[in-house]
């Protein structure tokens, strides 16, 4: 005879209670770019989680409320994530990089009732403080000895304020479709949208990740991705159900990266392509030999052949992710076959750059024609836009209800990608949407132009846009960055590097040397140069 069915809701903060009850010595590491390196565990870290949980509840947060964290990689943001989440309150990640005008901008438009901050962010949040009408109080994550001195509204040090709370109090119940989380997109082409997430949706993105990264139990996981950035891809939940080990590291640096691998035996590591190109550039006596075979994962922007190649030679075995803030992160991974070992170098890296198949944990993943929404067919040529759609992508943007409709026209979240599928069923990215250069009525990927330029050895970031034309319509316009020592490298000998590799009318038709502005998680910024573009001679 069949019980009745149990039904309970999936909630973030009870991953670290299981952490906590049968892992709890499982260690959880701060290291600076220099000085001490401080230690703690999964049982401290849900014992102090559940007093942050208690002080919040006392200073009148509850549920549905906004609490801000402007902080690095640390113990303390690891776990007032869990308190603020374990009442019901949406932990509201701000990336600490902004300039403080939007910062301030991105605040309000949450309306944070409080505001927990590094205490590095102290002077920032001081100049805008006046314009935050919403925030009661600001915390700030340090002790006693170190708080500074200070203007800001209630302020008070972190390890002061939990002190005041017994520890004796429990985690309650609710709808598991709760909001349970919220951070803003970067921004790059307009004002930033609040994507909010909830508890199913990281729940559920947290176990894929497990599953899609083949992590073991007590895998050792470098924080190289700021963990504002997309709830660290819903890493700090991962961890926690692997009972791995957390090496939070407050700077990417080369040297620490290095040597956090080498003192901790790390397995695993996430970031940007960003990442990969400071490890691969760091001058000789910062590196330092590898225990094993790292995992590294990364997302943003397809990572040129020759990155991932030159990767691999370097001891780290590349897996491209891709997602958006939209889909919690990641929601798509280019899952290896092992028939693929038997291909040469470059073919493997052509591989390794596609955008892969979904998550188990995402319900679809396609390239449809946003016209018909019908799929465009399997030959790996016909464009058509990447759509997501499941329990890992968001609720919808905080207070923006005509893009929220937008976003989902059709039944499917519209990610605004270019790309195509391969008869493997493999999707791979040719462009944004905004991005394709449209020449004399020929479609150019701009992602295809910069891989090529990539490959020339003196090359360490590019970046095309479309330069408006009046004979064309539009040509393509390289903006690039040279390695050190590579000055020497001509505008006419990357042209030329191009017509090698490429059809000729997607050469770029100039090429700007400068260094390309970029986000704080290391997106480059085509917007900016789209603008540029339009005044190059």
């Amino acid at each position: 005879m069949l019980g009745l069915m149990q039904d309970w809701p999936l909630l973030c903060h009870r991953i670290i209670e299981h952490a906590a009850k049968y892992h709890g010595t499982q260690e959880v590491i701060t290291r600076s770019v220099e000085g001490p390196i401080h230690r703690t565990n999964y049982a401290e870290i849900h014992a102090r989680a559940l007093k942050v949980s208690q002080r919040l509840e006392r200073d009148g947060i509850k549920l549905g409320d906004r609490v801000a964290t402007i902080a690095w990689n640390t113990w303390r943001h690891l776990e007032v994530w869990y308190g603020i989440m374990g009442i019901g309150a949406i932990c509201h990640t701000v990336n600490p990089r902004l300039f403080p005008e939007q910062i301030a901008w991105i605040i309000n438009h949450a309306q944070d009732r409080v505001v927990m901050t590094d205490i590095t962010f102290v002077p920032v949040l001081e100049k805008i403080a006046g314009d935050l009408p919403s925030v009661e109080r600001y915390i700030v994550l340090t002790d006693r000895a170190h708080m500074p001195q200070t203007t800001l509204k209630n302020a008070v040090a972190y390890e002061d304020w939990i002190a005041e709370a017994d520890g004796k109090f429990e985690w309650k119940n609710f709808d598991e479709n709760t909001a349970a989380a919220m951070c803003y997109t970067s921004g790059t082409t307009g004002d930033p949208k609040g994507v909010v997430y909830h508890h199913r949706g990281a729940y559920l993105l947290a176990v894929g990740n497990v599953i899609t990264c083949g992590m073991g139990k007590h895998p050792v996981y470098l924080w190289t991705l700021p963990m504002f950035h997309c709830n660290g891809w819903c890493f700090p939940w991962t961890l926690s159900i692997v009972a791995g080990t957390h090496v939070c590291l407050r700077a990417v640096r080369a040297a620490p990266i290095f040597n956090a691998i080498a003192d901790h035996k790390v397995t695993h590591l996430c970031g940007a392509p960003i990442v990969m190109s400071t490890l691969l550039n760091a001058p000789a006596e910062e590196k330092k030999p590898l225990p094993h075979l790292v995992q590294f994962a990364t997302a943003a922007a397809p990572p040129p052949e020759a990155v991932l190649a030159a990767m691999k030679d370097a001891g780290f075995n590349v897996t491209h992710l891709y997602g958006l803030t939209e889909t919690y992160g990641p929601a798509s991974i280019n899952e290896w076959h092992g028939e693929r070992e038997a291909l040469g170098p470059p073919d493997q890296a052509a591989k390794k750059a596609r955008q892969g198949v979904r998550y188990p944990t995402l319900e679809g993943l396609d390239v449809l024609d946003p016209e018909t929404m019908q799929p465009v067919p399997r030959d790996g040529s016909t464009l058509g836009e990447v759509m997501f759609r499941g329990n890992v992508v968001m609720k919808g943007y905080l207070k923006n209800k005509v893009a929220s409709e937008k976003a989902f026209s059709g039944g499917w979240f519209h990610s605004g990608d270019l790309g195509v599928v391969h008869p493997d069923g493999y999707i791979q990215l040719k462009d944004r949407s905004k991005d394709i250069i449209i020449s004399g009525g020929e479609n150019i990927s701009s992602i295809e132009v910069e891989d090529a330029l990539l490959k020339h050895p003196s090359v360490l970031h590019a970046a095309v846009v479309a330069r408006p034309d009046e004979k064309w319509g539009e040509t393509p316009c390289a903006f690039v960055e040279r390695k050190k020592g590579h000055n020497k490298t001509t505008e006419r000998e990357l042209v030329a590097w191009c017509r090698d590799m490429l059809a000729h009318y997607k050469c770029p038709r100039h090429i700007v040397f400068c260094e390309l502005p970029k986000t704080s998680t290391g997106k480059i910024q085509k917007f900016k140069l789209r603008e540029r573009a339009k005044g190059v001679e």
